[in-house]
């Protein structure tokens, strides 16, 4: 542990949470807004399905742990919403139950403290033609639909307006990219940096319109040792330093 401690945002989830850091990725986005504020924290399992996050949850997020998170953002739906397998192996989950799951990792998550703010992610759509082009002689055939991805994101929403907690309808969000199925992807699964940024913008919209006590919206946030001192950049008139503590003009794009 280091200090001085900040509040954690943990980003719970299957393969596109793993790989958040990579490829211009959304959880990597966050990082950088939320640098000197909160601490970004990567719970990420590739191939996971809600059935598995559900068989740990209480061991990533123990009731019993001294720091809670401030925020958890929740990402399991594309694994459970392939087709099943012959053979009954495989990650397919069926609806009702992937729902069940999803609404006990809430329920977990809510009871962490009074204060633990959750944004689930819905399941988002794929690029179906990539992904029969894309088969791996190593595995069996996947069969993942847009029809498909679609029920789940529904079930997901349906059930984040029930129990009263914040979604991205990640079905809707990726297609309103001109060409979504081109520049949203790197594989037709998993998401590039321009899928990325969309996830990244509509995570900071929720955060910003949520009418949550602290707020969450890094720009409510205090900036770790934000003071001015006398060793900061010293100003064009060589009179005075420049506190930088607030600058994101190196920021790839200018988040609100």
């Amino acid at each position: 542990m280091v200090g001085p401690s900040r509040p954690q945002i943990v980003l719970f989830g299957s393969s596109i949470v793993q790989m958040s850091f990579g490829h211009g990725g959304w959880g990597a986005i966050l990082s950088e807004v939320y640098a000197r504020k909160a601490d970004i924290i990567l719970r990420g399992y590739y191939g996971w399905n809600s059935t598995r996050a559900l068989e740990v949850v209480d061991q990533v997020f123990p009731k019993d742990a001294e720091v809670q998170p401030s925020l958890v953002v929740v990402y399991f739906g594309g694994n459970d919403s392939m087709a099943p397998h012959p053979s009954g192996l495989g990650p397919h989950v069926p609806l009702s139950e992937y729902v069940d799951n999803m609404k006990k990792i809430a329920i977990h998550l809510q009871s962490l403290s009074d204060t633990t703010r959750i944004i689930f992610l819905s399941c988002p759509p794929v690029d179906e033609a990539k992904l029969r082009q894309n088969q791996s002689p190593y595995l069996s055939e996947v069969i993942r639909t847009n029809e498909l991805c679609k029920t789940y994101s529904d079930a997901c929403v349906e059930l984040c307006q029930e129990l009263g907690l914040q979604v991205v309808d990640l079905f809707s969000t990726l297609q309103k990219a001109d060409d979504w199925e081109t520049v949203c992807f790197t594989d037709g699964i998993h998401l590039s940096a321009q899928g990325s940024k969309l996830v990244a913008a509509e995570i900071l919209r929720v955060i910003k319109e949520a009418e949550w006590t602290p707020s969450l919206h890094w720009k409510s946030m205090p900036t770790e040792f934000s003071e001015d001192s006398p060793y900061d950049l010293v100003s064009a008139d060589g009179k005075n330093t420049v506190n930088s503590s607030e600058w994101t003009y190196f920021w790839e794009e200018q988040w609100d």
